[in-house]
This record gives structure tokens, C-alpha cells and sequence, in this order.
């Protein structure tokens, strides 16, 4: 993608969101990028050729966005955490992934974007005993099935893969389900259960798991731009860990309990702020492998600058 660019970047609030800004402007000084998020923007980096803006999303203020601006590229990584599960944030997830991404696409369409990059999320496939060793891209969604908490991600997903490949003859469009993603400027469940005072530890399961690091997914986010046509990927690498093994490299203490007090527990815990949303008991109990065939194709065998031990070591420093 040659020549100055104009990016519209949803989410910029958040820290993945600023380090895929930072990463486009050190390799492209001249292009600019409109940051946007309902969120506060004040602790956004200062770089040049970055304009952060907070804003209600809603259809008027995304249409007065498209409007006022040409947009080349369009990156949708604006969404509420899961972490609380109450029914006002529950309500606010659904208005921002299924509503407000219904207009953000139709916006889209409408204004000639060039490429539209979206990030979604594992989870949607949910965690299932019959789960196969790695799951390929086509493969059911069904994370909302035992967790409505997951609608919205779900039908976020849906939609989104749907719209791309009815507009893939005029918009490239890319959906990334990246396994867990752990960092020190990311503030997802995964990276906060790992980092927290304590953690629970199933005695009688202990299911593997994938992780990346932020700045690899903000890579990855970056060369979507480019290097992947339109299509959705998974987004890992080659290497898995055991829970336990998890644990003891980030060195955080487990709350050994057996599976069938999970829920109970957690709800327990929550009294002393360590907020685990109860999907994620799931991924404590059966695994939830992904492929990444389909990223090397177009990315190389090595896609990865950091391995799955340097990842989470690196959550030490949090």
C-alpha cells in the first residue's frame, strides 16, 4: 500500500490500539492516523501524526468522521472487555460490537475505504470438550452457546465475515482471531488473570493454551495492511503451554481447587477485585487450539518475534 495514507483507528484508548499507531508512523512518518474511542484518549502517545479524539459512538458522530475525512484504511479494534458481566456493561458491548460495527462497515462501503482490518477474538469458537487439536478458521462458532456473555463477540464476528465476503470485489477486509493475547499495556482478562495476586489453578484439569505478545499482534495488525488479502485468520504461533506451566512462568501463586467449585470460587474471589469472567473457567477446564496455516501462508513460517516463554515472562513487568 504505497503512498500517504489516512487511517481511521477505533479503539485508540486502548494499548494495543497504541502500539499498532506507533509501530504505522515509525515506519510511516507521513501518513496520518485519526485515533477515536469512547474511552478517555488522555494518556494516548504523542506522536506525530496522530490525532486522538474521544467520542460517543454512535451513527451521527462515525457519519461526521467519514464525512470530514477520506479515509484509506479503517481499523475496528474497539471493544469493551468481558471482565464484567453486568447488564448495563452487557448492553453497552452489544450497542458498540454489533450495532455501532453495522455502521462503521456501512460507513465503509459508502466512503471508498481501502482496507478494513478488524479484530476479533478466539473465544468465539468457545471451549469445548470435542473441541478438534486445532481449529481451522471454518470451524463453528459456538462460544455463545453456553456464555451469552460472548454474544456480542460472536455476532460481532458473524457479521463481519459476512459483509467481507459479500463487498470482497470492493473492499479488502481482514478478521483476526488472535489466541490470548498478553502484554504490560493491554488490560484483558487473560493478561489480569496471569498478573494477578493470585490465580486459580484446577487440580484435576490442566488444558493448554497459546499466547502472543502485544507487540506481535500489533505487528501482525500492521502488516494486515499489506500482506493479507481478504479473509479471516487465526492468529497464533506454533507453540502451546501447559496452565500450571503458564503460571509458574509468570510466577503468580494458584488457588488449587477442583473444577467442580470453579464458579463458586470465582464468584468468591470477586469479592477481593480479582474479576475472572466465568467463560473463562471453560478455558481452565478444555482447550482451545487454534490453526495458523492459513496466517503462514501469506506471513512465513516465522511470524513471531517472541516465543510463548518470552511472552509471558515479559508479563513480570507489569
Amino acid at each position: 500500500m504505497k503512498g500517504k495514507k489516512k487511517i481511521l483507528l477505533i479503539g485508540i484508548a486502548g494499548g494495543l490500539a497504541q502500539m499498532t499507531a506507533r509501530l504505522i508512523l515509525t515506519e510511516n512518518p507521513d501518513w496520518e492516523i485519526l485515533g477515536v474511542d469512547s474511552r478517555d484518549v488522555s494518556r494516548a502517545p504523542q506522536l506525530k501524526g496522530l490525532t486522538a479524539m474521544e467520542i460517543k459512538y454512535s451513527r451521527g458522530n462515525f457519519e461526521n468522521l467519514f464525512r470530514t475525512h477520506d479515509f484509506d484504511v479503517v481499523y475496528h479494534l474497539g471493544r469493551i472487555s468481558h471482565s464484567t458481566n453486568s447488564d448495563n456493561v452487557l448492553a453497552k458491548r452489544i450497542d458498540l460490537s454489533v450495532m455501532g460495527t453495522n455502521r462503521i462497515l456501512e460507513l465503509c462501503e459508502r466512503s471508498g475505504v481501502n482496507k478494513v482490518v478488524i479484530l476479533s477474538t478466539f473465544h468465539v469458537y468457545g471451549a469445548y470438550p470435542d473441541n478438534s487439536i486445532f481449529l481451522k478458521e471454518d470451524a463453528p462458532l459456538r462460544a455463545s452457546v453456553k456464555h451469552p456473555e460472548l454474544r456480542d463477540v460472536v455476532e460481532m464476528d458473524q457479521i463481519c465475515t459476512s459483509w467481507m465476503w459479500k463487498n470482497q470485489n470492493n473492499i479488502s477486509t481482514v478478521v483476526l482471531r488472535p489466541c490470548n493475547i498478553v502484554g504490560t499495556l493491554i488490560q484483558n482478562s487473560m493478561t489480569k488473570f496471569l498478573a494477578g495476586p493470585i490465580a486459580l489453578r484446577p487440580i484435576d484439569y490442566n488444558p493448554v493454551f497459546q499466547f502472543i505478545h502485544e507487540f506481535d499482534m500489533a505487528q501482525i495488525l500492521y502488516k494486515a495492511m499489506e500482506h493479507l488479502p481478504t479473509g479471516t485468520y487465526n492468529v497464533a504461533g506454533d507453540e502451546y503451554i501447559s496452565l500450571r506451566e503458564a503460571l509458574d512462568v509468570v510466577g503468580t501463586r494458584g488457588v488449587p481447587f477442583p473444577m467442580i467449585l470453579g464458579k463458586s470460587l470465582n464468584n468468591l474471589v470477586r469479592k477481593i477485585n480479582i474479576d475472572v469472567p466465568n467463560y473463562l473457567i471453560d478455558y481452565l477446564k478444555f482447550s482451545c487450539l487454534i490453526s495458523n496455516d492459513e496466517m503462514k501462508k501469506h506471513l512465513g513460517q516465522q511470524f513471531m518475534r517472541f516465543s510463548i516463554k518470552e511472552a509471558l515472562e515479559l508479563v513480570k513487568l507489569r
